[in-house]
């Protein structure tokens, strides 16, 4: 009798702290308009971020906010995703722990989302390097909504977690991959994103390129780090495209980057391009380091296709995935690795 009752209690309770789907999605667009109005509190917020990372600066992180806004809480946006999975109030919630990255602003954000709509509970490990903005953010949802803080919570160190989601390194994909691979996982590693250039590209085409190379200095997944271009290619004009970005030359962290990177280039006497600030270096690597970004030549553009087609290290081809400009802008149903998380965690 003891144990019934307790269940029935257990049950009673679950049902008193659970909020419903509509409830969630509401309580999301009002966190749509906080980012919108952009008050006050919230710029403090981003300026805490900027000093405690000195990659955030402000452009960026208004960057990752923005993108945030327009592609993921809209109304339409997440009804559509909603519907696309056919979800409903019946799932019975597991807590997913979550292993965020901190290379870029808010970069764990998506996953973040994916937990909270599906109905899911959510512990959080935040990265060192980005440990200010989402935290924020979340706070200011358990002030609207109580119920909120059963949903989420930040701890860190993640156990007795029922599945996991984590985002590293190569490396530390390998000690994920050894804690949690007893439970349901998404375990993703390291990534870049490559272009594909016909040669012809009138000048805002690349600047659109550009943007897709140097928005967040470089650092994120989506960042295009390799070119692939033409025999014969004029690289006058895509140098030129990057000059928009010749301000980095002032942020201490990134010219440090550039000079180390010049140094290596003249030290090996190796043939290299540059506007003063973005290093132009043939190389077969499809990751490059900051400052830096790689170019191969190529015969057919259909040989190009097939070789980069299925490759696990890409994210993004733009060019042939997505137009140049776009590659930092990814929608809901844009998963990271490809791997539909919406769908891993219906299956728990």
């Amino acid at each position: 009798m003891i144990l019934k009752f307790e269940i029935a209690n257990f049950e009673i309770q679950n049902k008193i702290n659970r909020m419903k789907l509509q409830n969630r999605i509401e309580l999301l667009l009002s966190l749509r308009n906080y980012l919108l109005e952009n008050g006050e509190e919230w710029q403090n917020t981003k300026h805490t971020a900027s000093l405690n990372n000195g990659w955030f600066t402000a452009e960026f992180i208004d960057l990752a906010v923005q993108n945030i806004i327009d592609q993921f809480l809209t109304k339409d946006k997440l009804d559509a995703w909603v519907n696309h999975y056919y979800l409903d109030d019946a799932i019975v919630p597991k807590n997913t722990g979550i292993v965020m990255a901190g290379n870029i602003p808010l970069v764990g954000f998506h996953d973040f989302l994916c937990v909270f709509v599906s109905g899911h509970f959510q512990t959080i490990k935040l990265s060192a390097k980005d440990d200010v903005l989402l935290k924020h953010l979340v706070q200011k949802m358990y002030s609207w909504e109580v119920t909120t803080q059963n949903y989420i919570s930040f701890a860190p160190m993640l156990k007795g977690c029922d599945a996991y989601i984590a985002t590293g390194s190569n490396n530390s994909a390998r000690y994920f991959d050894y804690y949690f691979s007893k439970y349901p996982s998404i375990i993703r590693k390291n990534r870049t994103s490559v272009a594909v250039l016909k040669g012809d590209e009138p000048p805002e085409m690349l600047e659109k390129l550009s943007d897709d190379i140097h928005a967040f200095f470089g650092l994120g997944c989506r960042n295009v780090t390799k070119i692939f271009v033409p025999h014969g290619y004029d690289f006058v004009p895509l140098l030129q495209s990057f000059h928009r970005y010749k301000y980095f030359a002032d942020h201490h962290k990134y010219r440090n980057n550039y000079d180390y990177n010049l140094s290596v280039q003249i030290m090996n006497n190796r043939f290299y391009m540059t506007n003063e600030t973005t290093l132009l270096v043939e190389s077969e690597a499809l990751f490059s380091p900051i400052s830096q970004l790689n170019y191969s030549f190529y015969n057919e553009i259909e040989t190009v296709f097939s070789t980069l087609k299925g490759n696990r290290e890409i994210q993004c081809i733009a060019g042939i995935d997505l137009p140049f400009g776009q590659v930092q802008c990814p929608g809901l149903l844009d998963y990271a690795d490809g791997v539909d998380t919406m769908q891993f965690l219906l299956t728990l």
